[in-house]
């Protein structure tokens, strides 16, 4: 289609155009998804104002579900934070995608809200917050409430769980719009669920390379 680079050969070249049409169908498989994601049918009302704790100017205090929509914008996703206070550290998942939803949260405000739920006190999350280095992410404790029981950021047997749930605000009605079931579906043979993909450059750049992403699992640190 056009590009070449130095010193590839005739079967590289012709292997790598197979490729891009491939990687062209799956940019349409990729938005006619996303349409059929915008046209769900209105989603069940929120049914309760669920009352979450936060650190707010150096003090807990309490703010409810329809208090985290921004001024001026109906959309909310919640992603729910595995940080329970049964943990001594946080998930070393959810830790390194909250990073760049941290550095990308700026950009994020301009069209939705943003917040992390997680079972630890407030306090507790704000100081992991403040060590991370996260300087825009809100997070929020849902240890007093039973957002992530009914959202599915806690299991049956009570461990919590990750997910991501999208609320639009319509009215005075919020509705759940969408959340990532797919974290919660069986993977393919070899694989976890990758159901929070989208959300990771992390692994997105991983799949560009030779090595690929391979067993590799995130940590909070490296050596």
């Amino acid at each position: 289609m056009g590009l070449t680079f130095p010193n590839e050969s005739a079967d590289y070249r012709a292997a790598r155009e197979r490729l891009l049409a491939r990687e062209i169908e799956l940019r349409r498989l990729t938005e006619a998804v996303a349409r059929e994601r915008r046209a769900l049918p209105p989603g069940g009302a929120v049914p309760e104002d669920y009352v979450f704790e936060a650190v707010i100017d150096g003090a807990v205090k309490q703010v409810r579900l329809s208090q985290l929509f921004a001024p001026g914008k109906d959309t909310l996703a919640i992603y729910s934070y595995m940080f329970g206070p049964e943990r001594e550290r946080p998930c070393n998942m959810c830790t390194p995608l909250l990073d760049g939803l941290d550095a990308a949260e700026p950009n994020i405000r301009q069209r939705l809200s943003l917040v992390a739920v997680a079972e630890s006190p407030a306090s507790r999350l704000a100081a992991f917050a403040q060590d991370r280095g996260w300087r825009n992410l809100r997070l929020v404790s849902a240890a007093g409430n039973h957002y992530n029981r009914d959202y599915h950021g806690k299991g049956a047997e009570g461990g919590d769980t990750t997910m991501l749930n999208v609320f639009r605000r319509e009215g005075g009605a919020v509705r759940h719009f969408w959340g990532t079931e797919m974290a919660h579906t069986d993977g393919e043979p070899g694989q976890d669920h990758r159901g929070l993909d989208p959300l990771s450059p992390i692994f997105a750049m991983f799949d560009l390379t030779p090595e690929g992403r391979g067993d590799f699992y995130t940590k909070l640190s490296y050596p």
